[in-house]
């Protein structure tokens, strides 16, 4: 097979301060940056990164397409992100739910996993 996971496209209203909140949150670095594209690696040589582009369509319901986290400790990686700009989602969950979802500062949904059993 000859296919490398690049990155995920993020559709944003302001790649730029979508793209920077994203790089705070995961504390990667950035590789590009112009005012229509922002892209974000967890290092400038290591892939798949994150790739902010421009879209003035707005975001109309659930994300088809999320992303999933998983911590050491998830309560204080759901109140990190929460200070950073992050909030609750509701895209259905019952409560019982050992993941938080969360919406970054434009709406898309992501979670927090609990952490793995041993």
């Amino acid at each position: 097979m000859t296919l490398e996971w690049e990155q995920v496209i993020v559709d944003a209203a302001d790649p730029v301060a979508l793209g920077r909140w994203w790089a705070e949150a995961l504390g990667w670095v950035v590789v590009g940056e112009s005012p229509d594209e922002f892209e974000i690696r967890p290092a400038p040589d290591r892939l798949p990164g994150l790739l902010f582009g421009r879209s003035p369509d707005a975001k109309t319901g659930k994300n088809r397409l999320h992303l999933d986290f998983r911590p050491v400790d998830q309560q204080a990686e759901v109140d990190r992100l929460l200070a950073l700009g992050a909030r609750h989602a509701d895209v259905g969950q019952t409560g019982e739910e050992p993941w938080v979802v969360l919406a970054d500062p434009e709406g898309n949904e992501f979670c927090v996993l609990a952490p793995r059993r041993a």
